[in-house]
């Protein structure tokens, strides 16, 4: 005889309690990837999608024939505490450009191409006006990197996100030829550093960029959540066009991004370049020296590729074509050479 388990251990404070009341809407986010999905703007590499968005995983197929000995690249990235003020303001329309670019500007450093892009969305509540905008501008970056968004995680977690907080992470996945990979390895004494301009503060120092703008956060707000930049492309067309012996994405850490490309024992001349106002404003605030800024913040330039000096003048051509400005750095020497 089957018997009675008692009475229930539930309290007051939990009758009734469901998971939507709790916190968690399934529906919203249900109606997200219902809104990617019925999209009818076309994806990078449609054809080689087998399954994307929707699935527990996508399959793609792997575009072997493009390369001698092709060899995966993976990177992933996150925007940083950019995404406090892009919480703040409830502008989200940029750092899905910011997440993406984070990814495949690294990825562009091996001199291979990205093919895929998944996104992790995390917030307290989801809203599904500011989901929408973070990731049609993760969609209008992965078209302009040429690389296709085959899928995603969006969480919702109230407790740990508290009102409009969120954060954001990315994975991107590449084919380089491993006979060609940019790198080190490749990099010799004599050859020059060519710096392509940054669009902004990029997406790094924003601990330190709060603070600096927060008594006139409103006045700095397009300079502030202004995106990254995508090198993607003008990487490619420069690597068509000459031989490119390595490249460095900079990010965090500034200049000190370069070394991670240079031999053992090797350095550079280090010439200076014009630094755009808001960098001369950060450091007019803050009084921070010029090595301080240059290992802090990217000053205005994003992406540097190591290449002979005699491609100076095609370099230059090609970046203003993709309308960034070209800022040599000097050449690579052996340490305590000169």
């Amino acid at each position: 005889m089957a018997q009675d388990s008692g009475p229930s251990r539930s309290s007051p404070s939990t009758q009734g309690l469901n998971y939507k009341n709790a916190g968690v809407d399934i529906e919203a986010g249900d109606a997200l990837v219902d809104w990617l999905k019925e999209d009818p703007t076309p994806m990078p590499h449609q054809e080689r999608i087998l399954d994307g968005i929707g699935g527990f995983a996508s399959l793609f197929r792997f575009p072997s024939e493009k390369y001698e000995k092709p060899v995966l690249v993976t990177c992933t990235d996150g925007v940083g505490t950019k995404v406090k003020l892009a919480s703040h303001f409830q502008d989200y329309s940029g750092v899905g450009q910011d997440l993406v670019a984070m990814c495949v500007n690294d990825l562009a450093c091996t001199g291979g191409d990205p093919w895929l892009f998944l996104d992790y969305y995390a917030t307290g509540k989801l809203e599904l006006a500011a989901a929408r905008s973070f990731l049609a501008g993760v969609k209008r970056a992965c078209a302009e990197s040429d690389c296709a968004l085959v899928g995603g995680e969006t969480a919702e977690m109230p407790g740990v996100y508290r009102d409009k907080d969120f954060d954001c992470a990315g994975f991107a996945v590449g084919v380089v030829d491993e006979n060609k990979t940019w790198g080190a390895h490749r990099v010799k004494e004599g050859l020059h550093i060519f710096a392509l301009s940054s669009s902004g503060f990029h997406s790094n120092g924003y601990s330190l960029l709060r603070k600096v703008f927060a008594a006139d956060l409103d006045a700095w707000k397009e300079t502030l959540l202004r995106p990254t930049a995508l090198y993607v492309r003008v990487a490619r067309a420069l690597r068509e066009a000459f031989p490119v012996y390595a490249a460095a994405h900079i990010t965090g850490g500034g200049i000190e991004n370069i070394p991670r490309v240079l031999p053992e024992g090797f350095t550079w001349e280090k010439k200076d370049w014009p630094w755009p106002e808001q960098f001369q404003e950060v450091q007019h605030r803050t009084g921070m020296t010029k090595s301080e800024m240059l290992v802090t913040l990217n000053c205005g330039i994003g992406f540097c590729v190591v290449t002979d000096k005699s491609n100076e003048a095609e370099c230059r051509r090609i970046a203003k074509s993709f309308g960034f400005e070209l800022h040599p750095l000097g050449e690579i020497g052996k340490e305590g050479a000169r």
